[in-house]
């Protein structure tokens, strides 16, 4: 038996898995019920389970049977030290559902729109296929059950935890795996070498005058034409500081001035996310925002409260590593399966934290139920999910796994 057809067997009670947890939504570090509803389905596998601290996270090692790897621990002479890490993450966004799925989320301003809850079923389904062969592994895998992923870096937390030495040594590989509800056809893998996302930061921006009457704007200090002059300047920015060929992405999704139209406020407020790709413009496009802002604010006579916050990395697939999964899924589900991306995409991923430490890969599934050219896409209130696309995920993960320890092995 294969590890996709034993995927196949297990598919129903990954998609029950799913939906319980599509009915369960929880935002942010904290995912109580999630995490409960997590041990239950790893309940009487042979794994080492650790709880987060500061958080809802879940650790499991499996310890691989077979001896090899790369060296032996001192503390179980003969045994390999090898170990693979596989991510999925567990929390919701906050967002009202209106999929009209009959297993829709029962808490308002809560929904899995982003897929995380196919991503821990997942898991579980390579826990399960692992678990079953583990007298055959090479070495040992971690399995990072991870909250906080929507803009809590989670797997930051996780990490200062010690997730990438949960089986007694750093791990030498790492995968993770994220749905798509459009873009890509149903059951189709999606990657690319080097720069997969983006790296993003957050501008925050309160430009600070003094309010008064409309009718006589001389005798105020009126913050929103230098606010406005701030969100177009950025913009400009882009294209007059940074290579065309590194591009920036600049986006301000929040503006909030005044309470009536006759009135000048004191301030005007606006809130930006900056992305690029390469770790050179990700140091210097924040900087660069704060100077625009503080010499509109300076030329108007203003004052400014700015700052900027680097969130992410850019998420970089090392070379090798993407190689061999994309080799690994030509293998195992044909070479019309797998697909070669020409660009990144502009959004971003804290697993990029565990890939600026560990040589490894992260990758795209098409879970689309519909035409994914008019489907709605991750993160919309009507985002839907083909579950069906489970076994797939779960057995590329352990094929995964299985390989990569039986190279280091030798």
């Amino acid at each position: 038996m294969t590890l996709r057809s034993d995927a196949a067997d297990l598919l129903d009670d990954l998609v029950a898995l799913r939906r319980d947890l599509h009915r369960i939504p929880e935002i942010g570090l904290h995912l109580p019920r999630t995490q409960e509803r997590v041990l239950t389905a790893l309940d009487g596998l042979p794994l080492e389970l650790s709880l987060g601290k500061n958080l809802s996270s879940i650790t499991g090692v499996l310890r691989g049977g077979k001896p090899g790897g790369t060296a032996s621990d001192a503390a179980s002479p003969g045994r390999s030290t090898s170990a693979v890490l596989l991510r999925g993450d567990m929390d919701a966004l906050p967002v009202t559902e209106a999929s009209g799925e009959e297993f829709s989320s029962t808490l308002d301003g809560a929904m899995h729109a982003c897929g995380h809850d196919l991503h821990t079923a997942g898991l579980v389904g390579a826990a399960r296929l692992l678990a079953a062969r583990r007298e055959d592994l090479a070495g040992d895998v971690v399995f990072m059950f991870q909250p906080g992923e929507e803009g809590w870096d989670g797997a930051g937390h996780m990490i200062e935890e010690g997730v990438l030495t949960a089986s007694g040594k750093h791990v030498d590989a790492a995968y993770g795996l994220h749905v798509s509800a459009a873009s890509y056809a149903k059951g189709h893998f999606v990657a690319r070498p080097g720069t997969l996302m983006a790296a993003s930061g957050a501008l925050e921006v309160r430009v600070v005058g003094d309010g008064g009457h409309g009718s006589s704007p001389h005798d105020a200090r009126d913050p929103i034409p230098a606010a406005c002059e701030m969100v177009t300047a950025l913009q400009t920015m882009v294209t007059r500081t940074f290579d065309v060929f590194d591009p920036v992405v600049v986006t301000v999704g929040s503006f909030h001035a005044g309470t009536r139209r006759n009135i000048i406020p004191d301030d005007a407020k606006f809130e930006a996310t900056l992305r690029s790709f390469s770790p050179e413009v990700a140091a210097r496009v924040g900087e660069r925002a704060v100077q625009v802002c503080k010499g509109i604010a300076q030329a108007h006579g203003l004052d400014v409260e700015v700052t900027y916050e680097p969130e992410y990395p850019a998420t970089v697939n090392d070379a090798a590593a993407y190689d061999f999964v994309a080799d690994t899924i030509r293998d195992v589900f044909g070479e019309e399966r797998f697909t070669e991306m020409a660009d990144p995409i502009t959004g971003s991923e804290d697993f990029s934290r565990v890939l600026e430490r560990v040589p490894g890969a992260y990758l795209f599934l098409g879970a689309c139920p519909t035409d994914p050219e008019t489907a709605p896409d991750n993160h919309s209130p009507r985002a839907r999910f083909d579950d069906s696309v489970l076994g797939d995920g779960a057995a590329l993960l352990a094929e995964l796994a299985v390989r990569r320890l039986g190279l280091l092995a030798g």
